[in-house]
């Protein structure tokens, strides 16, 4: 399992974010990617200079994040 040093070494340079919306997304929404095998990062359409964050997949879903919702597959 990666640890977050691991995560934060992945190189996310062309990383393809998607969206998901829980409304008509005017004031922007929640992004995510997938980084790696067992990596994700998830980041804010309203900041897209800020540095995404980075979770394992396991990580993901304890904190209630499908990535069905924004089109992409576990």
């Amino acid at each position: 399992m990666l640890n977050g040093t691991d995560l934060y070494a992945l190189d996310i340079h062309g990383a393809s974010f998607a969206k998901a919306c829980g409304g008509p997304c005017t004031e922007g929404c929640v992004t995510l990617a997938r980084i790696g095998d067992d990596a994700w990062a998830l980041g804010d359409s309203k900041q897209p200079d800020a540095r995404p964050l980075r979770f394992t997949t396991e990580e993901l879903d304890a904190a209630g994040i499908d990535p069905a919702r924004f089109g992409l597959h576990v």
